[in-house]
């Protein structure tokens, strides 16, 4: 089966102008182009697609991901690479996960002080406190 380039930006909810500018990055070699100059999508362009996807969502930059897909391009002789890419790609993402953790922790912290019966004392008590210190400290 075959797909063609607004099909491809359906299936993965990005614009066809998304996908004319990574073509134009060169993040597209593999797409093909029928007899009348149409990009046409394989099942295994859009395995491929969906790696490119997945690292320009999880933060890698085009070139690097050009990089990857140039490797890829290159045959078996680059796989040692690839996973090595990919390896420093994957602790990346887990730095990232750990930060929005932490973040989502103090998100979650707010939101239970809100949550309590007592959230106006409590909020009250820690604008008292901040005034304090900024009194104390002679910034008001």
């Amino acid at each position: 089966m075959t797909y063609s380039i607004n099909e491809v930006a359906e299936k993965f909810g990005i614009s066809a102008h998304t996908i004319r500018f990574y073509e134009k990055e060169g993040v597209l070699p593999f797409v093909s182009r029928s007899k009348s100059g149409h990009r046409v999508f394989t099942e295994g362009d859009l395995t491929l697609f969906k790696l490119i996807c997945c690292l320009k969502d999880t933060g890698m930059q085009i070139k690097n991901i050009k990089k990857y897909i140039d490797m890829c391009m290159s045959g078996t002789s680059t796989i040692s690479s690839r996973k090595t890419m990919l390896s420093k790609h994957r602790e990346t993402i887990i730095r990232q996960m750990e930060i929005l953790k932490e973040n989502l922790d103090l998100i979650d912290s707010k939101i239970e002080i809100y949550e309590s019966p007592d959230a106006v004392e409590i909020v009250s008590e820690m604008l008292a406190h901040a005034a304090e210190e900024k009194n104390k400290n002679k910034l008001i």
